[in-house]
Parts: structure tokens; sequence; C-alpha cells
């Protein structure tokens, strides 16, 4: 029995379409996969909330949307992608990012993804080449990004609300969005009375704190006007990775680049950074004769409480170890300018005296406890 998290409908007059989503479970097995910290839990659920609703509007089942964020913060970028049902799954570039709250005592999820950068979508249509759409970062928050992007890119007017409200135990509570927009011929009234609509409604965490559904979220939204119901269903975390992808991608690279892999080193390794639950690992490793080797981990020792750095390579070590893997890669971040696409190289950090010395005994603590 599915359990509908997802409603879509249409104003009566066609003028309006509306999607909500109850992304909670998505986002909560987000985070159990990805080890977030809270604010990274609410920057990668309001990407995997907006890509599933923009997904769900892809017009052929095979057809699939990238949404990604890159912007100046310490998150080092997002990237998440849905199928045309709306299934969704993700990645952040920094999954350990601790940021005070901000002004207003919420998860600082701008200073996380920064205010100068790129949201990026990609529609794969199987067409000769993707459609890909980018516009400026606005404010960091994600859903007055994908509101620009829509309205600017896509040339239609639209407004998103995307919400994560995360647990003191760091788990989701609440997590969801809707998304509106305005369809050709709209008229001022029809703008008018969805703009008052807006300006009146509660956060989308609280109106799922309330005990509404999505289907109730839009309707309550859009009580000014007759409501149809184009979809009602579930959208679930999945990743489709398997053998034959993997085998694909060899493929396009050619016989030639293959052919130069298999000379430089005797072991190629093929990662994907979305699945990490040992059971299915294990498993899948087994049934394909694959055994795991190694896997990577960031580090902050001289931005991040010494800690915070040991709890996460702890925890990324036990994992690697519950897959049968025996060594793992470190790559200390701090001051890193990647992804900083507006950062010249000359204005890289240059560690000093006592950063270098942060540095180099913190990653021999950690060598000691790996």
């Amino acid at each position: 029995m599915t359990m509908d998290n997802f409603c879509k409908v249409l104003t009566g007059d066609g003028m309006v379409r509306g999607l909500a989503l109850d992304a909670t479970q998505i986002v909560e097995q987000a985070r159990r996969i990805h080890d977030t910290t809270p604010v990274m839990t609410a920057a990668l659920g309001r990407m995997l909330t907006a890509a599933s609703m923009l997904g769900s509007l892809l017009k052929s089942r095979d057809n699939t949307l990238t949404l990604q964020i890159k912007g100046d913060g310490p998150a080092g970028g997002i990237m998440t992608v849905s199928d045309a049902l709306g299934n969704v799954r993700g990645y952040p570039g920094n999954p350990a990012v601790e940021l005070p709250l901000n002004e207003k005592g919420k998860l600082d999820v701008a200073g996380a993804i920064g205010t100068e950068g790129t949201l990026t979508v990609i529609k794969d249509l199987n067409l000769k080449e993707p459609y890909i759409g980018r516009t400026p970062i606005v404010s960091g928050e994600i859903a007055e990004d994908v509101t620009h992007y829509l309205t600017v890119s896509e040339q239609t007017p639209s407004a998103v609300a995307l919400g994560v409200l995360v647990d003191r135990d760091w788990s989701v509570k609440q997590a969801g969005g809707f998304l509106l927009q305005l369809m050709p011929g709209a008229d001022e009234l029809t703008i008018t009375k969805l703009e008052w609509a807006l300006a009146h409604t509660p956060p989308v965490t609280d109106l799922l704190e309330q005990g509404l559904t999505p289907e109730d979220i839009l309707r309550r939204i859009l009580e000014e006007f007759e409501v149809e119901v184009l979809e009602r269903g579930e959208k679930v975390y999945r990743c489709d990775c398997s053998r034959e992808r993997v085998e694909r991608a060899l493929i396009s690279l050619g016989a030639a680049e293959l052919k130069t892999l298999a000379s430089e080193q005797e072991i190629t390794e093929i990662g994907c950074q979305f699945p990490r639950d040992p059971a299915i690992l294990n498993k899948e490793f087994g049934r394909r004769g694959i055994s795991a080797i190694t896997g990577w981990i960031s580090t902050y020792l001289n931005e991040l409480p010494m800690w915070q750095n040991e709890r996460a390579f702890v925890d990324h070590m036990n994992f690697l170890k519950s897959i049968g893997a025996t060594i793992i890669n470190t790559s200390d971040q701090s001051f890193s300018i990647q992804h900083q696409w507006n950062t010249p190289l000359s204005n890289k950090k240059v560690l000093n005296d006592d950063e270098w010395e942060v540095l180099t005994k913190g990653l021999d603590h950690l060598g000691k406890i790996a």
C-alpha cells in the first residue's frame, strides 16, 4: 500500500498549477545516508523537495532532471537528481558544515550555500543534447533561487516554498514544499488572489506540523479557486545505480580511453555518491563479485573543532569497515575555494605556521584512530 505524499492540482479555470510534497521521509533517509549536520539536512532537504516537484513536471517517464546549486559557502555545492515520477536522490558536497543560527534563529542555509554562485537545472529529455539552464543565486535559501530560475530562465511566473524542520536529535521532524505556477493567460485578478493567499500562508513545516496533507496545503492556498486534482501519489528517495549503467558509462569513454586507463593502473575505481546502506551495498557487492577498497572523507581541521572532525571521521571509518574497506582517504578542505567560481586562485588561502601545526597534528591524530 502506497502512502500519498504528493499532490498536483490545476485550478478550474486552468490559470494556476500547484504541486505540494511532504518530503519528511525522503529527507530523513537522505540524512541517514549522508550523515548530515542540521544545517546541511535543511539545505539538502530543500533541494531534494524542489527537485522532486520539478521532476514531476517532466513529460516522459524516461526523462530525468538534475538540480544543482554551487555557491561560495562551505557546503561545497549540492546535487539532486529526480526521475519523471518525482523519485529523487541527492548528494551534499560537505555534509559536515556546522554554523550558528542566523539572525532569525533559524538554520543558516544561506550561510552554508553562499550568496554568490549558480543554480543549474539539467533536463535529459532524450534529445541529442540535454537542456541546461543557469541563473545566479539570489539568496542561497534555495526556494527563492528556484523561484528566480523558473521565472527568468523558463519564463513561468512561479512561487516556491521549501522547509525542513530538524528535531533535537538531528532527525527530520517535518520537510516539504509547494510550487505554484501561473499558466499562460492568467489575468490580474488571478494574480492578485494568488499573491494575497501566498502572503497569508504559514511556513510549509508549520502546515505539516498541523497535520495537513499536500492536498490540504494546496486547497488551503487556493481556497478562492475551484481545484481539480490531477495526481496523488508517493515520491521516494531512490538510487538507480546498476551494473548496466556502469557498463554504459565505461562504453561511453571509448575504446582508446579504456585502453589508456587499463595501461596506466592495475585497478580503476568507479564510485557512486548515493548508496550508503551497508546491507544493500554488501548484498550488491556479493552478487557482482565487487570489493570495496576505500572511501573519501573531507575534514575541516582549521575551521571546525576537533571533536566534530573526529566524530565525522569515526562515523565514516566505521561505515567503510562495515562494507569491507581497509583504507580511508582523507582530504582537509579548510579554507578551500573549491566550487567558489568567483574566487580567483590569487585569493586562495595560504596557511600560516599555526594553521600548518593544526593541520599536521590533526591528521596525525586521525591517523592514529584509523
